[in-house]
């Protein structure tokens, strides 16, 4: 899939046409992409989509079975790892256990036999804030400090193209959201390109300016966070990035000018903005995300305008925090994810509870409707 985000000019990163087969598999499927100089630019997909296939190419780990792969508009397809303007921090972090932090990040400037090694790795560990730490070892630090050196031994040598590899699959919930912040923050700070690779749908969003979603070695949809997230166009994008209610239906009329399809949804009408309709037929699979629907009990009246589906039942209820997280149970469709906002004063449908679905017709999405409901919802974790 070609997909071209900067141009060639001021491209970090361009690859053109690019497979991989693993004998008859095919990892990569003719991949066109260009990141621009100084994105923070996310990768992002399941186990075995050809993300980290990807990255390994980039890195000079793998080489492609067809196509080109160029840095700083140098083409590199051929060239060794060592030879590429790259660095890469793994999820193992890798650091030298007998050596000290600042050694650690000091030893691809001695190397290189770089001038003033030891006030640019004081300097990188300032960005990283471990300068404190720089005499330790590394079993000496917890799991985000070492990830923090190993950042800063990947930035110290100033890479044309810095690429993360699930960088924060080893840390706890807690800590991982925390460097999600920091990597976002270094990356502002030092300018270098980040191609990041995650299977993590909020680390993606967190801190990537593009977030190009993969599938089946494809790029199924790129584009910035926000968008992705409020308009999918395929299945796949609605359902692994995020939560979403996906019911089959029929489009049957035009209403507002043109700006509106009326579509039948199990013998009830629901309006969609023409402008989030994807679909070139009448078969359209109708989605709206679990944020925008609201529970109305027994007494409550839907605004005007709302798109009305029910009644369900619901079979679930569970207390998330911020949220409150229902399944219910609609009557001839299926189940429904609903989340409802805990801002004091809302009403708590308990299980057994009978209730409509309401939400805003300009949250309402249409997708292909040929495309399988499910797609996008297996989880297969870590990448082997």
């Amino acid at each position: 899939m070609a997909v071209r985000t900067g141009g060639v000019r001021g491209a970090a990163l361009e690859i053109d046409a690019v497979t991989k087969r693993f004998g008859a598999f095919v990892a990569v499927d003719d991949l066109t992409l260009d990141v621009p100089s100084g994105a923070f630019f996310a990768l992002l997909g399941p186990s075995g989509c050809g993300k980290t296939t990807t990255l390994r190419m980039v890195a000079g780990l793998e080489r492609p079975s067809a196509g080109t792969v160029s840095l700083a508009g140098r083409d590199v397809t051929h060239a060794p790892a060592h030879r590429r303007p790259v660095n890469t921090v793994f999820q193992s972090y890798a650091l030298f256990p007998h050596l000290t932090v600042l050694e650690n990040v000091a030893f691809g400037l001695r190397r290189r036999r770089a001038r003033d090694v030891r006030a640019r790795a004081l300097e990188a560990l300032e960005l990283v804030e471990l300068v404190h730490l720089a005499h330790r070892r590394p079993s000496q630090l917890s799991g985000g400090q070492q990830q923090r050196v190993a950042l800063a031994r990947a930035v110290v040598n100033r890479p044309a193209l810095l690429l993360l590899d699930e960088p924060l699959g080893a840390l706890d919930l807690k800590l991982r959201r925390q460097m999600q912040l920091e990597l976002k923050r270094i990356q502002a700070e030092v300018g270098i390109t980040f191609v990041h690779v995650t299977h993590d749908q909020e680390e993606a969003m967190t801190m990537a300016d593009t977030v190009a979603v993969m599938n089946h070695g494809r790029i199924e949809q790129l584009g910035a966070p926000a968008d992705l997230y409020e308009h999918p166009r395929t299945a796949f994008v609605a359902n692994f990035l995020g939560q979403s209610n996906l019911v089959a239906g029929t489009v049957v009329e035009t209403l507002d000018a043109g700006t509106t399809l009326g579509v039948d949804v199990a013998g009830v009408r629901v309006r969609v903005p023409a402008a989030r309709t994807v679909a070139a037929g009448p078969r359209v699979l109708v989605g709206v995300r679990p944020e925008k629907i609201r529970l109305l009990g027994g007494t409550e009246d839907a605004a005007g305008g709302d798109n009305v589906l029910g009644p369900g039942t619901v079979v679930d209820t569970s207390f998330a925090g911020v949220s409150t997280q229902y399944q219910v149970a609609v009557d001839g469709l299926g189940t429904f994810g609903v989340f409802a906002q805990n801002v004091g004063g809302a009403t708590v449908h308990p299980p057994g509870s009978r209730v409509h679905l309401a939400w805003a017709a300009p949250f309402t999405f249409a997708l292909d409707g040929h495309e399988e409901v499910a797609a996008g919802t297996v989880d297969l974790d870590d990448e082997p």
